[in-house]
């Protein structure tokens, strides 16, 4: 094999799909300037990440060519979308197991995936997309993957597919770490020195997402034992998906893979560790987080400036929409100064202030926000002064200054802010800020609470049970059945 060039496809179609939202994600909303992107468009397109990493480690060998497959990136409206429409799957993976066909043929094919994709009529997405390639290249091409934690992953992906290398951390930290780890296996298994043996096993529990913080116990026990198998037996690699229980789809729960190279029995002994350690500390992996309400959080951020106890971050976990304004309204009622407000996402709003050319200084008075479903509330009405306003990675940007120093920022789609530093771009000033509201799970720590940032974190909800709520039971599952999961029922479990 070494005498001639390995060649590899490269594709890509990720979305952690909020199954849950109105909106559904259409095939325009992957369609924009640089997506879909094909050829080194597509191998440059995520340089710090699965796809960087990935690209990097393939380079070391000079015999290995990768061939960029037109592929989507991730859709304009990241994760504040519904589900993927079918002509928007068939299209894009139609024109994939296209270009496989017009630039084979391949020895191997990596795909970057998330895993919590959820597609009208198409159970598992991720599994039929390795089908559909797999019937392309061939039963003696290798198919490796990577995926977020958040995957809803089965036994069927690997039923298609060689081999799966997901992020361990959440905040994910290691997208470009599990990139090279994908590419380095997959060129050692097309050239024969590693022959991928797997196990699967699903464990019945479901979690929120805001519980999952791998900074806390028992998640980074998790990681620590996975982490800990991987470096005592050579050429094992440990997957351990949390799940994504906002997908309503029928492969969600937690489930640990492990690969191993020819060794069967080994993988199974492993699978079966983990699963039994998880099913172990169930109870304490529900409750490894604090969570308030959003009028109880915004006290205790006033109680934290007046203790100088600051940055203080508010982090509203369960706004799937962006729109959100239970959080903004609490703000105000409780005249919550020097906060910075990021963000509240409003389509109408902000396409009406591009179109009547808002520019710094102009005066600000609008209803904003809210409405786009029952969890997102009703608008509020702002009065203040615009600061900036500018177009930027596909959205329209206003920064409002109102009340106390409080500044408002208007998206035109949800934000998750994970790093404060991020919003120098915009023109603020971090440092003149006491209080970061923010529309965040988990990932805001990276920016804000694992580097010190922040000295007070408070997690916040509304009352009531909307999109993103820890109550997992109010939501309107049609494809999942919870009392088969821990804890909404009691599910037998052994291994």
């Amino acid at each position: 094999m070494s005498d001639r060039k390995i060649r590899i496809a490269v594709l890509q179609f990720s979305h952690e799909t909020v199954s849950f939202l109105p909106n559904e994600t259409t095939r325009d909303d992957f369609i924009y300037p640089g997506s879909p992107a094909k050829g080194e468009a597509l191998l440059r397109s995520d340089p710090t990440n699965y796809m960087g990493g990935f690209v990097k480690a393939a380079g070391e060998f000079s015999e290995v060519e990768l061939v960029g497959i037109e592929s989507p990136l991730w859709p304009k409206t990241g994760t504040g979308s519904g589900w993927i429409t079918q002509d928007a799957y068939s299209t894009f993976v139609g024109s994939m197991i296209a270009g496989l066909k017009e630039e084979g043929p391949f020895d191997g094919v990596y795909l970057s995936l998330h895993g919590a994709m959820a597609v009208r009529d198409v159970p598992r997405p991720e599994a039929d997309l390795a089908r559909q390639v797999r019937e392309v290249v061939g039963r003696g091409a290798c198919i490796a993957a990577t995926f977020d934690l958040h995957g809803n992953e089965d036994e069927a992906f690997l039923a298609q597919a060689d081999m799966a290398f997901a992020v361990k951390y959440f905040p994910h930290y290691d997208g470009y770490l599990q990139g090279e780890r994908a590419a380095r296996a997959l060129v050692r298994a097309i050239r024969g020195d590693y022959k991928p043996a797997h196990k699967t096993i699903k464990i019945p529990v479901i979690s929120p997402t805001v519980l999952q913080w791998t900074g806390a116990r028992p998640w980074m026990d998790l990681v620590q034992r996975a982490l800990v198998w991987e470096a005592r037996e050579v050429d094992v690699y440990v997957n351990i998906f949390f799940g994504f229980p906002f997908a309503d789809v029928p492969d969600v729960g937690m489930t640990v893979q492990v690969l191993t190279n020819d060794k069967p029995k080994l993988a199974e002994q492993i699978a079966r560790d983990l699963a039994a350690t998880i099913w172990r500390l169930r109870e304490a992996l529900l409750q490894s987080t604090k969570l308030h309400s959003i009028a109880d959080g915004v006290g205790l951020a006033k109680q934290a400036i007046a203790d100088r106890k600051t940055p203080v971050v508010l982090a509203d976990h369960s706004d799937r929409s962006g729109s959100a304004t239970w959080l903004l309204r609490e703000i105000i009622a409780q005249d919550l100064g020097n906060t910075l407000i990021a963000t509240i996402a409003d389509a109408k709003a902000t396409a009406r202030l591009k179109t009547g050319g808002a520019k710094a200084g102009d005066a600000f008075d609008m209803e904003i926000g809210g409405l786009a479903d029952e969890s997102a509330g009703e608008p509020v009405r702002i009065q203040g002064t615009v600061l900036i306003a500018v177009e930027g990675h596909g959205q329209f940007w206003v920064c409002v200054r109102f009340g106390r120093d409080n500044v408002l920022i208007l998206s035109t789609y949800l934000v998750q802010i994970m790093e404060p530093f991020s919003l120098k771009a915009l023109g603020l000033d971090i440092a003149a800020f006491d209080v970061f509201a923010i529309k965040s799970r988990v990932h805001f720590r990276r920016g804000f609470d694992d580097n010190g940032f922040a000295k007070t974190i408070l997690l916040v909800e509304p009352e009531q049970p909307f999109l993103g709520t820890t109550r997992l039971d109010k939501l309107p599952y049609r494809n999942v059945d919870l009392t088969q999961f821990y804890p909404y029922g009691n599910p037998s479990f052994s291994v």
